[in-house]
């Protein structure tokens, strides 16, 4: 049965209780068949990259959130996020104190116009979804992102949240642990900040195209493999792109002739048009064949020349 003491507050448990405690309710709920997700960190860096960094960045710029960070950022360490689970709007965890509390974080979602804005600010400097996620762009890019009230990440009036603990305070130190797990938790994951926002990452590379696609720009040269490069490498014959074609000359209509005498040797017959075609058909593979062994062979002797050498 709990228990608090004459302030009303539950005696301190250490560390290696509340994660035992945490590990016996966890396996009850593994037996009901609920699946958690704990927030483990390796060290004393919460977060490693871009979206987790910046994450947490965000939360320690506000003064709303000062008191009770350091609490947050210690049990986030220490493994007293034993479940959180990230939802369109939503944050659902459990976070191991005196007790297995549950809290749930409500973020509200990017407006409309805000988020059009961010699209059209970093419209052509994001090239990929990989390169978006993974935190890969310019610094413009990214201070457009992190701009704090008119980018991505939420500022407190867009945060609400519920803690089941005791403690009267607007923000616990339960609630600090989970928005810091959070971040850990976009290092891996990092496609869902925008799901939590309820924004969809691949506007940004819709945007990002249609960039490109007015400035007219395309693959460099370079990168582009010629026709007889590809014939050489391969040995194939490569289709001939199909020239444009250009408007008819009008001719005289051509005064007809009556056709010459032909000899039954000058006809061609199915049977013997389909004669023709194989025949042709077999020397062109046979060329194939041709060049493909002298093309392995020149590979081989100059291999066996390096070798040797």
């Amino acid at each position: 049965m709990a228990y608090y003491d004459y302030y009303g507050w539950k005696p301190y448990v250490p560390v290696a209780a509340r994660r035992a405690q945490a590990a016996r309710e966890v396996a009850k709920l593994t037996k009901k068949g609920q699946r958690t997700s704990p927030v483990v960190i390796d060290g004393r860096t919460i977060a490693k990259t871009f979206w987790g960094e910046a994450w947490c960045d965000n939360l320690e710029r506000y003064s709303d959130y000062a008191n009770r960070l350091p609490r947050g950022r210690t049990y986030v360490r220490n493994g007293s996020v034993v479940d959180l689970q990230i939802a369109p709007g939503a944050v659902r965890a459990m976070v191991s104190g005196s007790e297995l509390y549950r809290i749930e974080v409500k973020v509200a979602a990017v407006p409309k116009a805000r988020w059009s804005a961010v699209c059209r600010d970093c419209a052509g400097a994001i090239d990929s979804l990989v390169e978006l996620l993974q935190g890969r762009f310019s610094q413009g890019v990214m201070t457009r992102i992190c701009q704090a009230r008119t980018g991505l990440f939420p500022a407190p009036a867009e945060i609400e949240f519920t803690c089941s603990c005791p403690d009267w305070a607007s923000m616990c130190k339960h609630v600090a642990a989970v928005l810091y797990g959070i971040g850990a938790r976009l290092d891996e994951q990092p496609e869902l900040l925008f799901a939590l926002r309820k924004v969809d990452q691949q506007d940004l590379i819709t945007r990002a195209g249609t960039g490109l696609a007015r400035t007219g720009k395309g693959p460099k040269g370079g990168k582009v493999l010629d026709e007889g490069d590809l014939s050489e490498m391969f040995g194939i014959e490569m289709a001939r792109a199909a020239k444009p074609r250009t408007a008819a000359v009008r001719k005289k209509p051509a005064v007809r002739r009556k056709p010459a005498a032909t000899s039954k040797a000058m006809v061609r017959t199915p049977a013997t048009l389909a004669t023709t075609s194989a025949a042709k058909a077999a020397a062109n593979r046979a060329a194939v064949r041709k060049r493909m062994k002298k093309y392995w062979r020149a590979r081989r002797d100059d291999r066996d020349d390096r070798t040797s050498s």
